[in-house]
């Protein structure tokens, strides 16, 4: 019986994984705001989809180590959008411009996918 049911939290375990979020990192109001948002229609936590994964921003740009500096120019760009940085993973799509976000709005985000 014991190790049918370490079997199953194993096999649990290893499906959270893999599913993108479920152990994702960060203030949860920042998440919710990003869900609200569409940044989880190009982006994951742990693969790229149209745009670069979180983790790999993440690690691009310091994770939770990265500056105030580039937290600031990072909120710019969700809120601007953009492109060119990532060209080579994305094939030159433009992220979308986020204007109806404020500037503390995303710093809080981009410290959620820096937290990654």
């Amino acid at each position: 019986m014991l190790m049918k049911t370490r079997s199953l939290m194993v096999a649990a375990g290893a499906a959270m994984c893999f599913s993108g979020t479920a152990f994702a990192a960060g203030n949860p109001a920042a998440k919710a705001m990003m869900m609200s948002n569409d940044c989880f229609s190009c982006h994951a936590v742990n693969h790229q989809l149209v745009g670069p994964s979180f983790r790999a921003i993440a690690q691009r740009y310091h994770g939770r180590a990265a500056s105030t500096a580039t937290i600031a120019t990072l909120a710019k760009k969700v809120i601007s959008g953009g492109s060119g940085h990532w060209n080579a993973q994305t094939g030159g799509m433009a992220m979308t411009p986020h204007p109806q976000l404020s500037q503390a709005q995303a710093e809080g985000m981009v410290r959620w996918v820096l937290a990654q």
